[in-house]
């Protein structure tokens, strides 16, 4: 589901992993695909209105790190397909450009969409997906792991403090025990949300 924390998830897997690089993040459902395509490969100077200079997309930015996709199932067939040819060979091209460059990201891939109906419809490719498919880690609704507030709150609570300029060091068993009485139908965004105005109207 959306707002469950998938990139939460990712950037575990990230810090976990060993990479040196850096963590990027893509939303490929938020983006119109020309762009879309120069965010994830680049693009060189004068392919497009617009393209003033030469631009390094993600998978080159994203060297000996984690590239995170997310809402993967939101790519057009183009972008599938040249998507496929980075997770087979790790080569690509700018967009507008000839030399082939390579990638040594780690790609991790989210969606809250079902793709083998997708790849019934004939809406994604089922080789792409058998190729990302290596590993699935589902992420339950945060209604189905409550659990996991008092694991996630810390984690949140210093984020926001950063953002917003507190210092709330932590929460009451009271507060807790509200919290965990929700059932959170805007999974981990929703409880963020509820945090971060409970900081701001917080007077210490």
């Amino acid at each position: 589901e959306t707002g469950t924390g998938k990139e939460l998830v990712a950037k575990a897997i990230h810090y976990h992993s060993g990479k040196t690089g850096p963590f990027l993040a893509v939303n490929c459902g938020a983006i119109v695909e020309n762009l879309l395509e120069s965010e994830m490969f680049g693009h060189e100077k004068g392919s497009f209105t617009g393209a003033v200079d030469r631009k390094d997309g993600k998978f080159t930015l994203a060297q000996d790190g984690t590239l995170f996709l997310d809402e993967i199932g939101e790519l057009s067939p183009k972008l599938q397909s040249k998507l496929l040819r980075v997770l087979q060979e790790g080569t690509f091209e700018r967009v507008g450009g000839t030399e082939t460059l390579k990638t040594n990201a780690h790609i991790i891939a989210a969606t809250h969409r079902d793709l083998n109906q997708m790849i019934e419809d004939g809406m994604f490719r089922e080789d792409l997906m058998y190729r990302l498919k290596i590993m699935t880690v589902p992420v339950p609704p945060l209604r189905d792991r409550l659990e996991d507030i008092k694991l996630l709150t810390p984690y949140l609570l210093a984020n926001i403090n950063k953002k917003i300029g507190k210092n709330i060091q932590g929460m009451t068993d009271e507060a807790y025990f509200k919290l965990e009485m929700h059932d959170w139908p805007g999974n981990v965004r929703e409880l963020e949300n509820t945090l971060t105005r409970a900081c701001a109207m917080n007077r210490t």
